[in-house]
């Protein structure tokens, strides 16, 4: 088991490989105001954002309850694996995505405009996903 240190932490060069890979979400996709890594115990690893009006503490938090609630129902109706779970609202987008690491595993948080393309954002997510997941292997 785990202890509480390494639970809501990374190693440096896991938050450095992943915050490089959410840069590149942000840069490609058009439309994103916020993207943040953050351990599935509630505790922000990194952001990188073009807008920055959130609590990134908070949001922390609450994503990784949300997706501990969402994969606890998957698991009643006999859904495995929850990927990712996308809220649309009538000023934007949220989009929360596990990366399933079996050493650090990590809810990717990432806050759009309303008119994104989603189809291109959750590519680039799961693109990211896999990135981080393979490159927590190595270590």
């Amino acid at each position: 088991m785990l202890n509480i240190a390494e639970q809501r932490s990374a190693p440096d060069e896991l938050i450095n490989f992943t915050k490089a890979q959410i840069h590149d979400v942000l840069m490609n996709v058009k439309g994103i105001d916020f993207i943040m890594a953050c351990s599935t115990d509630g505790f922000e690893l990194c952001s990188v954002y073009r807008k920055n009006t959130y609590n990134s503490s908070k949001l922390a938090a609450v994503s990784s309850s949300i997706l501990a609630m969402v994969s606890a129902f998957l698991g009643e109706i006999e859904l495995v694996g929850c990927q990712s779970i996308t809220l649309d609202a009538e000023n934007g987008k949220a989009v929360l995505t596990a990366v399933p690491a079996s050493k650090h595993p990590m809810v990717i948080v990432t806050l759009t405009a309303k008119d994104i393309l989603l189809g291109q954002l959750l590519y680039s997510l799961k693109e990211a996903s896999n990135n981080i997941l393979k490159h927590d292997h190595v270590d």
